[in-house]
């Protein structure tokens, strides 16, 4: 994997890892995370999806797809994508027709952040960084398998987008949210290897593999 690549998956892991808590927290509003995914061809940026509380599939959805650089070449943090967020749910925007397409079946947008003023960080934000940081400190250590992100795709079923150290590209893991979910996570390093279990979903551009594991 060349430096740039790495970089733009590891900023993608950052993000998601960020932005987690949003699924039951509100962004803004009754606007949660509904999902994270990783931008097609390792583009430069990341897709977040965001809809109503309890949205468990993607129809009602939104997906905004935002550059990790600005104009100016300066990177965007997790914190400024939140921001952006928040300033989306905030007010309406009309978005240029050439901005605005459909994938998975949800409206995605794709965002200029130099139209937009990011919300200002809260004081929750700010203590949630102290508490995280003390709680899980900074390590150059990346996990195996690391998530990317993720999409609700229904009641019972939640895509994971992961880059795996002995899997090439980003490999996407259908799983139940109920039954054996600790057993599933320790298994899951040798079941995204099994070749038998791979195929492609032709609707996904975001993995170039999916493992179905929502019957393991």
């Amino acid at each position: 994997m060349s430096s740039m690549c790495e970089e733009i998956t590891r900023r993608q892991a950052d993000i998601t890892r960020l932005l987690l808590r949003h699924i039951q927290a509100p962004l803004s509003g009754d606007l949660c995370l509904r999902g994270v995914l990783p931008a097609p061809a390792a583009a430069d940026a990341v897709r977040v999806v965001v809809g109503p509380p309890g949205a468990h599939a993607p129809d009602g959805c939104t997906a905004y797809e935002i550059p990790l650089h600005t104009g100016d070449d300066e990177a965007l943090t997790g914190y400024d994508v939140i921001g952006l967020l928040r300033a989306l749910g905030a007010s309406t925007h009309i978005h240029p027709s050439d901005r605005v397409s459909v994938v998975l079946g949800m409206t995605l947008v794709r965002i200029d952040p130099a139209t937009l003023r990011p919300a200002p960080l809260t004081r929750d934000d700010n203590a949630l960084t102290i508490l995280r940081t003390l709680v899980h400190p900074y390590t150059e250590e990346q996990p195996d398998p690391r998530l990317l992100g993720f999409l609700f795709l229904g009641e019972d079923r939640l895509r994971l987008y992961l880059d795996a150290q002995d899997v090439p590209g980003v490999v996407a893991a259908d799983v139940g949210l109920f039954g054996a979910v600790t057993a599933l996570l320790a298994a899951l390093p040798a079941l995204l290897t099994e070749e038998e279990r791979a195929t492609v979903d032709p609707a996904d551009p975001h993995c170039s593999r999916l493992v179905d594991l929502t019957h393991w």
